[in-house]
């Protein structure tokens, strides 16, 4: 299946101006064990907080810094999977039961992620292994949202996502999970 993409959008209440582009991609690699997300951002990259690569590790918070992120569940379920990708290689995984209900932190092997940067842009692409999430790997399609945090070097954060309901940004929202993957 070819990836499904889309462009994302910043939250109307949050500040943006480095970014001119954000585009996001998920498909479903051949032999259907990995699931591979791509996030390309264009324009003023210099402008923001981006932490070069160190060890990586499992970590929780993420989200207070740049910091690109997936919601996957199977078609029509109401649990979810949360997973964050930082430019430092950095990252976590959870399980929801429901919204912002019931977190677990699942065992499974970390992704495997490269960050790369220019001048005028930056990308982020992770593998996520499925052989350890078993909903995941069984269902015939994804519903996914994909989003992120960025943080400028001011330390202000803007938030963005393939679409936003409310007046703060909420990437829990299931109404937001609006790229379908087929498997």
């Amino acid at each position: 299946m070819p990836p499904a993409s889309a462009e994302l959008q910043p939250h109307p209440a949050s500040p943006y101006s480095a970014i001119l582009r954000f585009t996001a991609s998920i498909e479903t690699a051949t032999p259907l064990d990995e699931l591979n997300i791509s996030y390309r951002i264009e324009g003023a990259i210099d402008r923001l907080r981006l932490p070069g690569s160190g060890t990586a590790l499992r970590m929780d918070g993420l989200w207070q810094h740049s910091c690109f992120e997936a919601f996957l569940r199977a078609d029509a379920n109401v649990s979810y999977h949360e997973f964050n990708f930082a430019p430092s290689g950095d990252w976590a995984a959870y399980l929801f039961a429901s919204r912002r209900a019931g977190r677990q932190s699942p065992a499974m092997p970390a992704p495997r992620m490269e960050f790369r940067r220019g001048a005028e842009f930056c990308e982020m692409n992770a593998a996520i292994p499925l052989t350890a999430l078993p909903d995941l790997a069984e269902a015939g399609v994804l519903q996914a949202g994909l989003a992120a945090v960025m943080e400028d070097t001011g330390g202000r954060l803007s938030y963005w996502a393939l679409a936003h309901r409310g007046a703060q940004a909420d990437f829990h929202d299931p109404a937001t999970f609006t790229l379908r993957v087929a498997r």
